[in-house]
């Protein structure tokens, strides 16, 4: 795969550009993403992304919720972007911290996605980037 001087993917059969912004929730909105959890998961989600090849654009963790902006490849289907992101910081986070295994899961099963192209990627950026999120 590779880019062109527009910022196109190009693989055998396509040109383009699949950016999603992604928000989930852990459960019972509980506001347990904060301190190590935080950066560990942080950490989880750039490892997803590298290894899929994905471009993490934004990302933005608060205590309740994380909001990542995600370009992705034309040939996974968004259900799939988001189960390898919750899929694989589930595992580790509550490997790694016990005290999120008192959740029944980490996760609820529900996400908020958005499809945007060129003008509205840097629009979803500025909102994500935003300071009216909660930092800790």
């Amino acid at each position: 795969m590779r880019k062109d001087s527009l910022g196109y993917r190009h693989s055998d059969h396509s040109v383009g550009l699949a950016t999603v912004h992604l928000v989930w929730i852990p459960k019972r909105r509980k506001p347990v993403l904060t301190g190590n959890i935080k950066l560990r998961l942080s950490e989880i989600l750039d490892s997803v992304a590298s290894d899929k090849e994905w471009i993490i654009k934004a990302k933005e963790i608060a205590s309740n919720h994380v909001h990542l902006l995600v370009e992705y490849d034309e040939k996974t289907p968004i259900c799939d972007v988001i189960k390898a992101f919750k899929g694989r910081s589930s595992r580790i986070l509550r490997d790694e911290f016990p005290e999120l295994k008192k959740l029944p899961s980490l996760w609820t099963r529900s996400y908020f996605y958005d499809t945007s192209g060129k003008i509205s990627t840097s629009k979803v950026m500025a909102y994500i980037n935003d300071p009216h999120h909660e930092r800790h």
